[in-house]
């Protein structure tokens, strides 16, 4: 009785959406712990279509030390549905008299409560908003995710990037727990991927040693190892980096729009930085073969490590897991156990 009586105050004018109102306890108890639903606040100011400006500005004037949030009024109809949203700022500078439903705006960007917090953060920056309405199937307004909210969905997110990057896993909240976490937490979290990068370089040398006759032919081709490792690594970054965060941007991105883009870019560094080896070859090292075998290996080793930096990230994606996880030592043993065997490979056809 008593909520059904709020919602007939609340159809006729201002007031506050207060956390009852919101979804059941056990509902939110099914929600994952980053989801909207979970981040939200409900004491926010609600008013209805009909209310005036007058109304508004008198409400927010008294109230406003019992709001979590006064960015926005957000209009509700007597379903609770949100129909339209506007700015303290329109408040203030609307005639006094006019109706909430001549000044709201209707093109409303809102969230459902399972939404991924960091899909929330994004939609933020993206529509330039300060808080993103969530609300339910049907439509009714259950709170908003606030600025404080968003940001703090920002920093996490950047830190566990870093991290990954890095190759250090699986810390619940990063941005604290690097700082708290004990010598043997951290130990556990950064040395699995550390004893990857050890195997994969384990497996480098072993590649190179199968390759040792075509090296102690020309055994300038060993002195640019280095330098093909680096560029593919450079490049595969670069690319995976862009990836990812498009990936993060646009959950539905056209997949074969970007790799045809992604391929014309790849195929322009690859040709350019070829070129510009061999050429270089040519001047300083121009015995049998060299400029050749070192262009070509640019190239293709390039072309290689694009294709590894967007298919390794979309594979991840597609089964569910977040695709920074293919980055880092993971990604940078492909890169250079495939770098190797390209250079050494053509190489070793070139010298036969």
């Amino acid at each position: 009785m008593l909520m059904q009586l709020h919602y007939t105050i609340h159809a006729i004018r201002p007031g506050i959406l207060y956390k009852y109102h919101a979804m059941e306890p056990e509902t939110l108890k099914d929600l994952h712990p980053k989801a909207a639903g979970r981040l939200m606040t409900e004491s926010v100011p609600t008013t209805h279509p009909s209310a005036t400006i007058a109304e508004v500005e008198s409400f927010l004037l008294t109230n406003a030390a019992k709001l979590t949030t006064i960015n926005y009024i957000y209009v509700l109809d007597k379903e609770r549905r949100l129909s339209g949203v506007l700015s303290v700022k329109e408040v203030f500078r609307s005639p006094k008299h006019t109706p909430v439903a001549q000044v709201m705006r209707r093109d409303l960007v809102t969230v459902r409560p399972h939404t991924e917090a960091e899909r929330v953060a994004l939609l933020a920056i993206d529509r330039n908003l300060k808080e993103i309405p969530v609300v339910d199937a049907a439509g009714r307004f259950l709170g908003v995710v606030p600025s404080d909210a968003i940001l703090n969905i920002l920093h996490q997110k950047n830190v566990e990037d870093v991290l990954k990057f890095a190759g250090v896993h699986r810390f619940e909240n990063s941005a604290r727990e690097i700082l708290t976490a004990s010598a043997g937490t951290h130990l556990k979290k950064r040395l699995p991927w550390l004893l990857l990068g050890l195997v994969g370089g384990v497996a480098a040398a072993m590649l190179v040693d199968i390759f040792g006759e075509t090296l102690r032919l020309q055994l300038i081709l060993a002195s640019f190892i280095p330098a093909i490792v680096y560029i593919a690594d450079a490049v595969g970054t670069q690319t995976q980096t862009i990836f990812i965060r498009s990936l993060s941007l646009d959950p539905k991105l056209n997949i074969a729009n970007y790799a045809t883009r992604e391929t014309k870019i790849a195929a322009a560094i690859a040709g350019t930085l070829g070129v510009m080896m061999y050429g270089i070859a040519m001047v300083f090292w121009p015995l049998q073969n060299v400029p050749i075998i070192l262009g070509l290996s640019f190239s293709l080793t390039i072309l290689a490590a694009v294709a590894v930096a967007i298919l390794l990230p979309w594979f991840f994606n597609r089964i569910k897991i977040d695709p920074a996880i293919a980055s880092g030592p993971f990604a940078t043993v492909i890169r250079d156990i495939m770098s190797l065997a390209i250079y050494l490979t053509v190489a070793t056809v070139i010298i036969s």
